[in-house]
């Protein structure tokens, strides 16, 4: 699947087949026990997405969320996209070394970190980059951006 139409996570997963749910799954708590107060997830751009609810910045360059981070079953793999590491070469730099230290392979987009199995991924370094950037930085970054 490279897009979902579920409404909800829970259908999101449903939808999933057994080995990729379960792995998505296991993300998910990781994502959920390290996400900063203020952001919220929900199902947008087919994907399980945590973002700024737009009541608290509605100010975007498209009029949706500010996507934070997000999670997605696709054709070939699965991927974690992390913001944090895409807005910012210190943090992706350190990204990166963290993630060779753990002698797994990493397979990196512009954002997204690509995995096959859970085993490909380092949990931890996913629930570090998840707890590191609050609301209110990455408002700023977003602002920034802007200028």
């Amino acid at each position: 699947m490279v897009s979902s139409r579920a409404e909800t996570v829970e259908e999101y997963l449903a939808e999933l087949p057994d080995d990729r749910r379960d792995a998505v799954a296991e993300v998910r708590d990781v994502i959920l026990e390290n996400l900063p107060d203020g952001f919220v997830e929900a199902m947008n751009w087919g994907m399980i997405s945590y973002e700024v609810p737009l009541d608290r910045h509605p100010d975007t360059y498209n009029g949706k969320p500010l996507m934070y981070a997000a999670l997605a079953s696709q054709k070939n793999h699965m991927a974690v996209y992390l913001t944090a590491i895409f807005v910012d070469g210190e943090t992706e730099d350190w990204f990166r070394s963290e993630y060779e230290a753990t002698g797994k392979k990493l397979d990196m987009g512009k954002s997204c970190v690509r995995f096959k199995s859970l085993d490909q991924l380092p949990l931890d370094l996913i629930g570090q980059v998840i707890a590191g950037t609050s609301v209110d930085d990455l408002i700023a970054i977003h602002e920034r951006s802007r200028d």
